[in-house]
C-alpha cells in the first residue's frame, strides 16, 4: 500500500507523457513520478525510494526531493506566505504545508522559522501543520532520566531560558545562565537531562554535570592552546564573560579544567595567561 506522507519503495512500471508510474507490487497501487523528478538512470523495472504527498489538486504524487517536514513528528520550517486560510510553510517540496489559523499557537510572521508538528488530516488525508506542539508532547510518562544524553530542538525563549523539545517527546528548559555557546531558536543540539522536577518538569543543559564535564572542557582548552601558538590570554582572574566568549564554558568548568591540565603538567599558569607545555617539558 502506498502511504501518503512517507517514503515508499516502489517499482518503475510504465512511462507516460507526464512521467513514470510507480507501482507497489503488494497491492498494485500506483502513483505518478513527474518527469522533472525522474533520475537519468531510472529504468522500467527498477525500484526507487520516493516521498508521496498530495499535489495542488489533492492527487497523490511522488517526488525524489527530500522533504524538510516530518509526518507525525517535529521539524523546523520557515513561514513562506500569509493568506486568509493560514500560513504556508516551506517544506522542500513543490507544495507548501498549510497551518490554518486555529492550529497556530501564536501569530506568525513570514520569514520566521517555527517548530511544526505535521500530521494527516483525518477528513481530507492531506498533510497539515500546527505550531501548537504541546498537544503532541508527553507530560505524564517521562521516558528520560537524569544525566541521560538527549536530542534537543530549541523552539522558544523566555526570561528564564530556552524552551526545548526533548527526543521529540517531552518539553524541557535550558537556562540562560547555563548556556556558554551561541544558541538560537531553530537549533538542534545534543544535551543532557539535568533534573526532573516536581510535575515532570525537565531541566536540561548542554554539558554533562559534575566531574564528567572536566575532560571535554580540558580538551577544548588544549585544542585552543594549540591553535593559538601555545598561549591563551585567560587565567583564574579572568571574568566569566571573557571565558564564555573565548571558550563557550563557565568559569567554574574553566577552573576545574585548567586545574586538571596543571596537575598533568600539560600547562603552566602565569599572570599573562595559560601556556602550553610540550611533551619534552619545554614551556611554549
Amino acid at each position: 500500500m502506498i502511504v501518503v506522507g512517507e517514503m515508499n519503495l516502489l517499482r518503475a512500471d510504465r512511462k507516460t507523457l507526464n512521467g513514470i508510474y510507480l507501482v507497489d507490487d503488494r497491492d498494485g497501487a500506483e502513483v505518478l513520478l513527474p518527469n522533472k523528478y525522474i533520475p537519468e538512470d531510472l529504468e522500467l523495472g527498477d525500484e526507487i525510494d520516493v516521498f508521496v504527498h498530495h499535489d495542488s489538486e489533492n492527487r497523490p504524487i511522488a517526488t525524489t526531493l527530500t522533504p524538510k517536514l516530518k509526518v507525525d513528528g517535529f521539524a523546523f520550517l520557515e513561514a513562506k506566505q500569509m493568506t486568509k486560510v493560514g500560513v504556508f510553510m516551506e517544506t522542500g517540496l513543490a507544495k507548501d504545508l498549510l497551518i490554518p489559523p486555529p492550529l497556530m499557537a501564536k501569530p506568525m510572521s513570514v520569514g520566521q522559522t517555527y517548530l511544526v508538528y505535521t500530521f494527516k488530516d483525518k477528513v481530507s488525508g492531506r498533510l497539515v501543520g500546527t505550531t501548537k506542539i504541546r498537544e503532541y508532547l508527553k507530560y505524564d510518562h517521562i521516558t528520560v532520566k537524569s544525566g541521560e544524553e538527549v536530542d534537543l530542538m530549541v523552539y522558544d525563549s523566555t526570561n528564564l531560558g530556552y524552551k526545548v523539545v526533548i527526543n521529540e517527546k517531552h518539553e524541557g528548559l535550558l537556562y540562560h545562565n547555563e548556556v556558554f555557546q551561541p544558541v538560537k531558536i531553530g537549533d538542534t543540539l545534543k544535551g543532557f537531562i539535568k533534573t526532573i522536577r516536581e510535575g515532570n518538569k525537565i531541566d536540561v543543559r548542554l554539558q554533562r554535570s559534575g566531574v564528567k564535564n572536566i575532560e571535554p572542557s580540558a580538551q577544548k582548552i588544549l585544542d585552543k592552546l594549540k591553535a593559538s601558538k601555545g598561549v591563551l590570554r585567560l587565567n583564574d582572574n579572568s571574568s566569566p564573560e571573557d571565558i564564555t566568549a573565548e571558550l563557550q564554558m563557565s568559569k567554574k568548568a574553566f577552573k576545574k579544567a585548567i586545574g586538571s591540565l596543571y596537575k598533568q603538567r600539560l600547562i603552566r599558569i602565569a599572570g599573562d595567561g595559560i601556556h602550553l607545555i610540550d611533551r619534552k617539558g619545554r614551556k611554549k
